[in-house]
């Protein structure tokens, strides 16, 4: 499996009835966590929204 970010190879294989849902996919080389939808070897990358500093 590639990673979404710098497009090289990770230590993660899937199949074709491979199913993951919010799974953090990591990547060796950039060290950045990317969570991922699986399901039948279409990848779907979760953005998630930026935390926000509280102000009062």
């Amino acid at each position: 499996m590639l990673c979404p970010v710098c497009g090289n190879k990770t230590r993660v294989k899937i199949r074709i009835d491979t199913e993951l849902k919010n799974f953090p996919l990591y990547c060796p080389k950039c060290r950045q966590e990317t969570l991922i939808n699986v399901k039948q070897l279409n990848i779907s990358v979760i953005k998630e929204p930026d935390a926000q500093t509280q102000s009062r």
